[in-house]
C-alpha cells in the first residue's frame, strides 16, 4: 500500500528523466507522456515471503528539456482510482483512507526539479517532489536504462526507460498494518513523445 504511493511518485519522476537525450540545438523541448507505456509499479513484501505488486494504470504530464544547458523539469498527475494489484479486494482496500484515501486524495502529483546526466547525454537519475494525501516529500529516481528514437510511424522522437526509486510510505503518513514493510519499491516505464 506503502509502495503505491511510492511508485505514484516514481512514475511522475520517471516521465521527467525519459525525454532527454542529445540535441544539437539549446532550445527547450516539450514531450508529453504517452498513456499506453507509462506505467508506475509498487513492490512490497508480503509477510516477507513474496513480493506484492501492482500499478497505476492512469497517468499525464509533460516532461521539459534543453539538452545543451543539461537541464529539464516535469509534472506529473497519477491517477490514484486506477490502481489495479489484480485482486478486487485488495486493490479497495488501498483505496480506503487506511492507505490511498482515494475519494478525498484522487491523485498524486510529482514535480521533477533535477535530472542528472551520464554519457551521450542520457538521464541518469532524477530529483522532484511527490505530493500525495496532502503531503509534499523529496523522491530520487535512478534510471536502469534509457534511450531515445524517432518512431516509424509517428515521425517523431519517442524517449523512454525503466526508473526506480525506494520509498517509505510513513513518509506520507501511510501507516496502516505494521506487518506490511515501510519500504515500498517503485518501478516506473515511461514513454515520452515530443510535441
Amino acid at each position: 500500500m506503502h509502495s503505491i504511493s511510492k511508485s505514484i511518485s516514481a512514475a511522475a519522476v520517471l516521465a521527467c528523466t525519459a525525454l532527454t537525450t542529445p540535441h544539437a540545438n539549446a532550445e527547450t523541448v516539450t514531450y508529453e507522456l504517452e498513456p499506453t507505456h507509462t506505467f508506475v509499479y509498487f513492490e512490497v513484501m508480503h509477510y516477507k515471503t513474496a513480493t506484492v505488486r501492482g500499478r497505476f494504470d492512469k497517468s499525464q504530464g509533460k516532461v521539459l528539456v534543453d539538452r545543451e544547458k543539461r537541464t529539464g523539469s516535469a509534472d506529473v498527475t497519477i491517477q490514484l482510482t486506477s490502481l489495479n494489484s489484480g485482486v478486487a479486494a485488495f486493490d479497495a482496500m488501498l483505496k480506503s483512507d487506511k492507505f490511498f484515501d482515494a475519494s478525498n486524495h484522487p491523485e498524486a502529483r510529482f514535480k521533477a526539479t533535477s535530472f542528472s546526466f551520464g554519457n551521450e547525454d542520457k538521464v541518469q537519475s532524477v530529483e522532484g517532489e511527490l505530493s500525495l494525501r496532502g503531503k509534499t516529500k523529496p523522491v530520487s529516481l535512478k534510471a536502469l536504462h534509457f534511450n531515445c528514437y524517432q518512431h516509424p510511424m509517428l515521425k517523431r522522437e519517442i524517449c523512454g526507460g525503466d526508473f526506480v526509486a525506494n520509498i517509505n510510505r510513513r513518509d506520507w503518513d501511510i501507516s496502516s498494518y505494521d506487518v506490511i514493510p515501510d519500504d515500498v519499491r517503485l518501478v516506473i516505464q515511461i514513454e515520452a513523445i515530443r510535441q
